[in-house]
């Protein structure tokens, strides 16, 4: 089996036709605004993905997922990233359906069979801040939550069909408590707004959303459980996240990785060396997720997706630079692929919550304490 034939042959179990479409247009026609990657993945019924067959999806495991971003990394990081963070906000949406009587299965249906998009407007880009640290408030009316406030970046910012973000409200108490809103992108007070200035990654619309006097209706508003420092809910969001975001960027090195395999410019041990590198990493991170697919223990599993989420940034820093490296210098100059792979790359150190923000729970976790982000 050659490099990367397992991750594309999960692709194309459950998207058929989608790895051979990002092939045809090629990585830098793809990472353009606009390159239409979006649309392939929604016409490939991608946005169904972890959707579970109940509620009309494809139900594929999170092991498929890990392989699947990997797959679509490698054609397209951008699209990697974007549907990233769709899948982060399913995932929590599945696994509030699990524990609610509410409106979630509809969503669920809706998304899978409508083949809708969602944005997450979480802490994407603050420094130091937790993935779902509010940058918009919420004020309390009869029948909801009236929210203002702006997310910038915002991921799928042009293409959602559906925005979730987290919201600051004021409780009794004096003191403001996490919301979580789900609302229809088209809803009065949506605007979207320019903001990514780079040309990295540009194509998964991580631009401004701002929300002005936005009516969220109560149905379409989770509260975590009060006194609970990690919320069950986000709790499976977030390993998912880590998960999937880790996957992805394991995919963008792999694609840099290839082009080296396929020239056979280097020797054979460095070559091997690349795989050993970003198929560990991907062992690593299909490993966590089978056991979150196989319903382990919620605090156990997300220690555990960070651990391989923070073990697979250092793999793909050393395979990346080692493959950017052995293209040789004239592939560089000759192609703006390699530089902008391995520019790529990088970002994941940039995705909540940050090594250096999470040792300190992390070595405390290690000791015995509550794992809290």
């Amino acid at each position: 089996m050659s490099f990367l034939d397992h991750a594309r042959s999960r692709l194309e179990e459950h998207l058929p036709g989608l790895d051979k479409e990002l092939a045809d247009v090629g990585l830098m026609e793809l990472e353009q605004p606009g390159s239409g990657a979006l649309s392939m993945f929604r016409a490939a019924g991608g946005p169904g993905l972890l959707v579970p067959g109940d509620y009309q999806g494809l139900g594929a495991s999170l092991v498929d997922a890990v392989h699947v971003q990997r797959a679509i990394g490698a054609r397209s990081p951008s699209l990697a990233i974007a549907t990233a963070m769709h899948h982060f906000s399913v995932a929590s949406l599945v696994e509030l359906a699990a524990r609610n009587d509410g409106m979630e299965w509809a969503m669920l249906e809706a998304i899978a069979t409508n083949r809708w998009l969602l944005s997450s407007a979480f802490a994407e880009g603050r420094s130091g801040a937790h993935i779902l640290s509010p940058t918009m408030r919420g004020e309390p009316v009869g029948d909801g939550l009236r929210v203002n406030g702006s997310k910038k970046p915002c991921s799928l910012t042009w293409s959602m069909d559906l925005l979730s973000a987290s919201v600051a409200v004021p409780g009794d108490d004096g003191v403001d408590h996490l919301a979580v809103i789900l609302v229809p992108a088209s809803t009065p007070g949506i605007e979207r707004r320019p903001f990514w200035q780079t040309a990295v990654l540009a194509a998964a619309e991580s631009d401004e959303v701002v929300l002005h006097d936005v009516h969220v209706p109560e149905a379409l508003v989770y509260r975590p459980t009060p006194g609970v420092a990690m919320d069950p809910v986000h709790v499976r969001g977030l390993t998912s996240f880590n998960l999937l975001i880790a996957a992805s960027y394991v995919g963008i090195a792999s694609g840099l990785a290839e082009r080296v395999l396929h020239a056979e410019r280097a020797g054979a041990t460095e070559r091997a060396l690349l795989a050993v590198e970003l198929e560990s990493a991907t062992g690593a991170l299909a490993h966590v997720a089978a056991t979150v697919d196989a319903g382990g223990d919620l605090e156990a599993d997300l220690s555990q997706a960070l651990y391989a989420r923070y073990a697979a940034e250092r793999a793909v820093e050393r395979a990346a630079m080692a493959a950017a490296a052995l293209t040789g210098g004239m592939a560089f100059i000759g192609s703006g692929e390699i530089a902008y792979l391995l520019a790529a790359s990088r970002a994941l150190a940039f995705h909540p919550p940050s090594f250096g923000s999470a040792a300190g729970s992390l070595a405390a976790h290690l000791a015995g304490a509550e794992l809290v982000l």
